[in-house]
């Protein structure tokens, strides 16, 4: 690997390149904070698939996708006499040395469940007034429903066992179903809710990431739906003439092909 001064030099060379760019290129000329949110969206689920794929070689590609947004907005800064590349850093790992003190100061941790206790205990010091309150209210449902019930467990709001968060689960499906009955499509919305946060919940406890989890079986699906169509241009049909027990027999083909020891697939 490359040693820390070749790293320093590699850094450097990329903010000479931002620097040039933006004083010659016409696109990146006309860049601000606001254009770019967007792709730098983009480029985090980019590199979000290339995690789950477990691709190391598109995880190397995105992350440094990541890191241009990172010099470009840092570059927007300097330009506004507001902040560089320094202050960023610098923030960080003033932020990660406050928020370490058992690695930097005379704290005790026995365990990981200590260090994130004391973290959010000292996000509150820091003067945010809500322990809720660092949530970004853009994250997707899913990915906010988990960081709430993280940083509530964080302050000792949480349950102790997993067997009370199925219990829980339970409870909210019957509830659901009570609602689905009587036909009232909002309050089953409501209570269809309670249960993909009492799930979400139970996977926290469980150490299963939801979004992951689901994101994983999106791709599953689409993996298996393709090869029913690709199976049925073999066999020269639409799949709207195609009646329902003959796509299921080729999704459970697809299945078995899928889960077979010689298969890459999900």
């Amino acid at each position: 690997m490359n040693s820390k001064q070749e790293k320093l030099a590699a850094f450097e060379r990329l903010l000479d390149i931002m620097d040039e760019l933006r004083a010659k290129c016409p696109w990146d000329k006309k860049q601000t904070f606001e254009s770019l949110r967007y792709l730098t969206i983009e480029e985090t689920y980019e590199l979000g698939d290339a995690i789950l794929n477990s691709n190391l070689s598109e995880i190397k590609k995105e992350l440094g996708d990541l890191l241009l947004h990172i010099v470009f907005y840092a570059k927007l800064g300097s330009e506004k006499q507001v902040f560089d590349i320094a202050d960023v850093a610098n923030n960080i790992s003033d932020k990660l040395i406050y928020r370490h003190p058992h690695i930097y100061g005379n704290l005790k941790v026995n365990n990981e469940n200590d260090v994130k206790k004391n973290w959010e205990a000292i996000k509150l010091k820091e003067g945010k007034n809500r322990v809720l309150g660092g949530v970004p209210k853009g994250l997707p449902s899913i990915v906010k429903a988990q960081r709430i019930q993280e940083k509530a467990a964080g302050v000792g709001f949480d349950w102790d066992k997993s067997e009370q968060i199925w219990l829980k689960v339970q409870e909210e499906i019957t509830e659901f179903e009570e609602e689905v009955s009587k036909g009232d499509l909002k309050r089953s919305e409501e209570e269809f809710g309670d249960v993909l946060f009492s799930l979400i919940n139970y996977a926290r406890f469980l150490k299963i990431n939801p979004d992951n989890a689901l994101e994983l079986t999106n791709q599953k699906f689409i993996e298996r739906f393709d090869f029913i169509e690709s199976k049925a241009k073999q066999l020269e049909k639409k799949l709207s003439d195609m009646s329902l027990s003959e796509m299921e027999a080729i999704w459970k083909e697809a299945k078995n092909q899928s889960s077979s020891p010689d298969s890459n697939n999900c």
